[in-house]
């Protein structure tokens, strides 16, 4: 049977039946809302459709920002890895003549 996510914001349920490529979607509906949270506690009146649309905003910019972050240390890691991987080579290849 196919799983489906159920998220609620602001009183209302959304269902997403996710891909077969997210391995817990329970957790990752569980981390939007933990971002949703965090922007909403910035906001004083939350019953507004206004200061929702803001606060989905305010989220998704967080959510953004780090996963931007996440990725430019992914790139560094890897470059620093290749680097460590071709110097490595290099010393074999000295070895070997």
């Amino acid at each position: 049977m196919d799983e489906i996510v159920k998220i609620d914001l602001f009183g209302e349920e959304f269902r997403f039946k996710p891909d077969g490529q997210v391995k817990d979607p329970d957790k990752v509906a569980q981390y939007l809302k933990d971002y949703i949270q965090e922007a909403e506690a910035l906001f004083q009146n939350k019953s507004t459709g206004r200061n929702q649309i803001a606060i989905l905003l305010l989220a998704a910019m967080n959510l953004s920002k780090d996963f931007y972050e996440l990725k430019q240390q992914h790139s560094e890691l890897e470059r620093n890895v290749e680097d460590r991987i071709s110097s490595l080579i290099a010393k074999i290849d000295k070895g070997i003549e």
